[in-house]
Formats: C-alpha cells, structure tokens, sequence
C-alpha cells in the first residue's frame, strides 16, 4: 500500500485552484471531478451546451500533464474510430495495428448519446478493464485512463439512451450549471477566447497514478464502512425503485469517499465525505418505478431520502 505525501495532497489542492482560475465560479464541481480523477474513476457531465463542460476538461488535462484527445459523437462514428485499427502493410506483408483516440490519458465523448449503441458500447472494455480488444488482440491503454463524456439533458431528437451497464461504469454523474452574474460579467469583461490556454501544469502525469495509490491507502473506519453500506443497500430496498445501486456502486463511492478525504488533507474519511458525494455517484444508476416516474419523482430525491433516513456513526474508533 502506498505511503500517504503530504505534499501529494497539497498539489492536489494547486490544481483545483488552477482549473478554478480558467472556469469561474465553480470549485466545488471542479473538486468533484478532480476527486473522480484521483479515485480512478469515470464522469458523465450532463449540462445543456456551452456551459464550459469541454474546456473544464481540456484545462484538467494540462493542469495534470496528461494527453488529452476528444471525440464529437454522432450517428456516423463507428467502433474502429475510438479503439483504432488493423491496416495491412503491403511491405512489411502484415497487419499494423493504427491506434484510436481511446489510446490517451483523458479522453472526451462529447454528445456520447449522440452515438448508437454499437459504438458506445465499444467504450465499455476500456473503462472496466483499461484496453481494448481489436482483431482478436488486446492493447493496453496508457495509465491513468479516464473518461470523460458530456451529454444534452434538453435534446433527445437523434441521440441513443445511455443503457444501464454503461451508465453503472461512470463514477458520477456532474452538471457545472449556469455561472453567476458577477463570474459571467468578468468573462464578458476578460475578453479570453480560450480560458484553457491560461492553465499550467501542475504535476506529471506519472504522478497522478501515484496520487491514485495514495488515495487507496486513506483509511475507512468500519463504522463509515457499514454507514456507506446501509446507504447502497437502502437504494435497493425503496419502494420506488426497480433498480437500485450496484456493488461496484459502493466500490465507487468508497473510492470517491478517500479521495474526497485526499482532497482535503486527510488521511480518514469522515460520514460527511460519503453523505456529500453519495448523490452523484448513487442517482444515475437508479432506475425508478414507472408509477414513480409518472409522478414526478427523480432518483435525485430518493437518494436524498436514503440519505435522510440513514443513521449516521457520530464516533470513530481508530
């Protein structure tokens, strides 16, 4: 198990504030995504257009050093554009394998919705197990590996449902929402076309994977354990839900939860670190009732519920 740096944690502190700089007003959706990257884990950011989804994560790429390649989905795009290809070398009388844009650190899916099922599913390897498989051979994907994919919550014509299987591979579920009027005056003001460009690296992105190892070693007391648990398992047990949060749910949101801890200089996740994040890694992997559904309600406020009903640990023994 690796040995927690104070220092680490504090770089992870500079990078929030670096990415806060390019989009302002919102450190608190930075530090989430920031926490999503430390756990290893996949975001889906769901926001209508324009709202810095794909700059937010073009700066987060360069504030960790890391390749950053983006693909815009559409109808057309097929599995071999994202895994890549096996070409044959007429000289060399033998096929070469020419890589995708999946070959990268943070790779966006912008509109993934936008793509069939067929190419979607094409992501599902590469996000559970880190490679690809094309011709009957597997590739390894560089290392960290992180998905990135925005979709339009408003427009629904010619776009393909996220099936429940990939939605349960992405960690959380962000939206960064519209900017103040004081933060949107100062954009109009600013005059930057490009507010990414502004971003330095802050680490290699070598040290991102060692921070990853880091962030595993943070201790989860028992109590929070069975705390985290009862929340997961309560999802299932709802009488408005059909499908409640998976195991690799509470996987994700105990990961979630130590690099929260992380984040904030801590080597202990609190209640408060589940509590917190528990809404956007549990709500988009519940599917509600139909009866449920027709009434309004959204997996938002039966987590809320989950969370409300659930009796919190107020001691920790270490």
């Amino acid at each position: 198990m690796a040995i927690i740096q104070s220092s680490d944690m504090a770089l992870c502190s500079r990078i929030v504030e670096n990415l806060e700089a390019c989009i302002l007003g919102k450190r608190m959706e930075i530090e989430r995504l920031l926490i999503a990257v430390m756990a290893g884990g996949h975001v889906l950011l769901e926001d209508v257009p324009g709202t810095g989804k794909t700059q937010l994560v073009r700066a987060l790429a360069k504030a960790i050093g890391g390749q950053f390649r983006r693909i815009q989905c559409n109808p057309d795009l097929l599995p071999t554009d994202i895994t890549g290809v096996s070409i044959y070398h007429p000289k060399q009388e033998k096929f070469l394998f020419r890589p995708g844009p999946v070959m990268t650190n943070i790779l966006l899916a912008d509109e993934i919705n936008r793509a069939t099922t067929k190419t979607q599913s094409a992501l599902l390897e590469a996000m559970e197990e880190g490679h690809v498989t094309v011709d009957g051979e597997s590739y390894e994907l560089p290392d960290p590996f992180i998905l990135l994919a925005t979709q339009n919550p408003i427009e629904f014509e010619g776009t393909y449902t996220l099936p429940e299987a990939q939605l349960d591979r992405f960690m959380m579920k962000l939206s960064l929402g519209y900017p103040s009027e004081e933060h949107e005056h100062e954009m109009v003001t600013t005059g930057i076309r490009h507010p990414s460009e502004s971003v330095q690296p802050v680490i290699e992105v070598s040290d991102m994977v060692g921070i990853q190892q880091q962030v595993l070693a943070v201790h989860l007391d028992e109590a929070v354990g069975d705390y985290l648990i009862k929340l997961v398992r309560s999802t299932r047990e709802h009488a408005h839900v059909l499908l409640g949060a998976s195991p690799r749910a509470a996987i994700s949101l105990s990961r979630a939860a130590r690099a929260s801890a992380y984040l904030q200089q801590r080597d202990y996740v609190t209640p408060d670190d589940v509590k917190e994040l528990a809404p956007y890694v549990l709500s988009h992997r519940l599917l509600l009732a139909t009866e449920a559904r027709m009434n309004g309600q959204r997996a938002e406020d039966i987590v809320a519920e989950v969370i409300q009903a659930a009796k919190v640990p107020v001691r920790l023994e270490r």
